[in-house]
């Protein structure tokens, strides 16, 4: 089986599209980090005559010595623990790593530590605004009292180390306070955002069954307001779990009978007090995006969380005090979680709840503008879409303060990097990450001492022994592999809830190597150490033997003005055939007639392979999404097999069913 990917710019000749200057490189954290880990664990020491070198041997040692390296992430961060670890990593075992047995500590605990410095207690924690573009602010204080006002009322609920605690909610700090004060009384977090649908949010919420649910009474999107009371309700009558339910009257709805008021919560000033829990207490559940079935419940803990997100932003994203970062996500995203984690660097959160295209396509980068954001994330969906809309965000914002702009969601292509670098501003370092709901964190992404070439991920995280392999488990550079993790990480799941055996897990990321983390996703690593990433495995187009990414076709195929969105599928035939369809979702005034479609194949030719050429276009209506935006592959590849819709999906999952009965009426047309 051939695995090499088309041929690409010599990696000898190439130069990066943006290289950090040697100040600051010098001035990184994870430059400093590496000098203290080469003089008090064996790390070695920097390179600032080869920033390149210097970093690939901090990761083979991060990976060769993971105890020594996340003690060292301990240290350097310097993580409280009320009751010492007895070692780092008792077991590295796959699935069921032992990380820190003994210790104890609280998350809540560490990501409030800067309303303890009187020079920082009055300074913005939170910055929020919605459409209405007013921005207001909580400060490092006042985030700290509402907190601990809140954990105090919900421990007069009852709540106890271990419940469940449910939110409704918008990306609005009121989110954020209900985060915190459930970990502080070691409770265990869950959310769903209010553009979720009643099925959606009982698919997850059901699983798990919340002692208590955070609610709206609507939320703003898109110019309109929209009411959540009926939903809300329908939320309260199907989860019998519930002691107490909590109205925030965004919209300015009087609270329902028998709820409680936000207000009445939040107003105490009682002391902070932060129950400390184990190292791998589940701190929340994050939900997969449930396509093919009910959402795997996934639980992280309090510790592995705490000390990933520390090395992640702290040393991945370089964040500090003096930061304002902000990424575009809604509670219903790991990333709105990975959001809330800037607090444990210090950093000012910027919270932004309404449409990432209301007023226009620039909306983001008004946001950046108001709120003086340093560390600026979105989707690459949205840096794709401002491309096609002729955005001039570097021409018409005040964007000085930004010197980061991060994306994830899907590979950022080729094309979305020149954007940034000649769009928003030349000298931006480019952080494209990939990871996943199942970490809440990466697996590759962002460092702030290396180039950035384009079209590739700067290199895989510290402590992340990511590897491409082929399909008999051998490790591939400058091939085309399955994303694997060879080493545990803190953030893996401590498991899924409801999965008392552990077999659902198992299942999810160790069938096809045991005992190694297999993620779904094809990448390349290159011989420079980069990241390519090419799309999911499990909805890998397969051609004679050859793998090829979706995320490529993708990529080119939406350069072109005409193709608003495209999605394109493999699908094995009874009869041993391979049927290629792309499906093109037009834009506006465009017609898919004979020209346009030797377009599309000429522009695939051309940029990818004649291989990569699909054996039909087919217009569609719209590409059908999961809630959280992500293109909905494998079940449109089960509907076009003929699996009926009610097995090929979960409706509750997906941004519009209606899309779907186009591809079942397809197969059953095609017969």
């Amino acid at each position: 089986m051939s695995t090499t990917p088309e041929p690409t710019a010599d990696p000898a000749t190439e130069q990066p599209l943006w290289q950090p200057g040697p100040d600051r490189v010098s001035g990184a954290q994870v430059t400093r980090f590496q000098d203290w880990a080469a003089a008090h664990h064996g790390a070695p020491a920097p390179d600032t005559a080869d920033p390149v070198a210097g970093y690939r041997a901090l990761h083979a040692w991060s990976v060769r010595e993971p105890g020594a390296f996340w003690r060292s992430v301990a240290e350097w961060f310097d993580v409280r623990f009320s009751a010492p670890y007895e070692t780092v990593l008792a077991d590295a075992s796959m699935p069921g790593a032992t990380w820190f047995p003994g210790a104890a500590l609280n998350y809540a605990e560490h990501a409030l530590r800067p309303a303890d410095d009187a020079t920082r207690a009055g300074g913005p924690a939170l910055l929020h605004l919605d459409e209405r573009h007013e921005t207001g602010t909580v400060s490092w204080a006042d985030l700290r009292r509402q907190v601990a006002s809140l954990a105090h009322e919900l421990r007069a609920l009852g709540v106890r180390p271990g419940d469940r605690v449910s939110g409704y909610l918008p990306n609005v700090p009121q989110a954020v306070v209900a985060l915190l004060a459930t970990a502080a009384v070691g409770g265990v977090w869950t959310s769903c955002a209010p553009d979720f649908g009643a099925r959606s949010v009982l698919d997850r919420f059901q699983q798990v069954e919340p002692v208590v649910l955070f609610t709206v009474d609507g939320y703003r999107y898109g110019g309109k307001q929209h009411d959540r009371t009926d939903v809300v309700a329908e939320l309260r009558a199907e989860l019998p779990s519930l002691r107490a339910v909590v109205h925030i009257p965004l919209l300015g709805t009087p609270a329902p009978e028998g709820v409680l008021e936000w207000e009445s919560l939040v107003c105490g000033d009682p002391e902070p007090v932060y129950e400390q829990v184990p190292f791998d207490h589940p701190l929340w559940v994050l939900y997969s995006s449930g396509t093919t079935g009910l959402p795997k419940a996934i639980v992280q803990s309090q510790g592995g969380i705490l000390l990933e997100h520390l090395k992640q932003t702290g040393l991945h994203l370089d964040l500090g005090p003096r930061d304002r970062f902000f990424w575009y996500t809604s509670t219903g995203w790991m990333m709105w979680n990975f959001l809330v984690g800037g607090l444990l660097a210090g950093a000012t959160i910027v919270l932004y709840d309404g449409s990432p295209g209301f007023p226009d396509t620039g909306a983001q980068w008004g946001v950046a503008e108001r709120t003086g954001t340093t560390v600026f994330g979105t989707s690459a969906a949205y840096v794709i879409a401002c491309r096609k809309a002729g955005a001039h965000p570097g021409r018409d914002h005040d964007l000085s303060a930004v010197t980061c702009v991060a994306t994830t969601g899907s590979p950022l292509p080729p094309d979305g990097f020149r954007w940034i670098h000649d769009e928003v501003k030349e000298d931006v370092w480019i952080a494209s990450v990939s990871g996943g709901t199942d970490v809440c964190s990466c697996f590759a992404g962002g460092v702030p001492t290396l180039p950035v070439y384009i079209g590739e991920l700067q290199a895989p995280c510290l402590g992340t022994d990511l590897q491409a392999w082929d399909p008999y488990g051998k490790p591939v550079t400058d091939e085309v592999g399955e994303l694997v993790v060879t080493n545990p990480m803190p953030s893996m799941p401590v498991g899924f809830w409801n999965d008392p055996d552990g077999s659902r897990y198992r299942e999810s990321y160790f069938e096809m190597f045991p005992g190694v983390w297999r993620h779904g996703d094809w990448i390349t690593l290159t011989s420079r150490g980069t990241v390519i990433i090419h799309g999911r495995s499990d909805s890998t187009l397969n051609r004679q033997g050859v793998r090829m990414g979706s995320a490529d076709i993708y990529e080119a195929v939406e350069r072109l003005p005409e193709i608003r969105e495209s999605l394109v599928i493999g699908v094995e035939q009874a009869d041993g055939g391979y049927w290629m369809p792309l499906f093109v979702q037009l834009a506006e005034g465009a017609v898919l007639d004979d020209a346009l479609r030797d377009k599309v194949r000429r522009t695939i030719r051309e940029q990818l392979s004649p291989r990569h050429v699909p054996d039909e276009i087919v217009e569609v209506p719209g590409i059908p999404h999961t809630l959280t935006g992500k293109r909905i592959e494998v079940p449109v590849k089960k509907l076009l097999q003929g699996t009926p819709i009610e097995k090929a999906v979960n409706p509750g999952s997906v941004d519009d069913v209606a899309l779907l009965r186009f591809y079942e009426e397809l197969a059953r047309t095609r017969g």
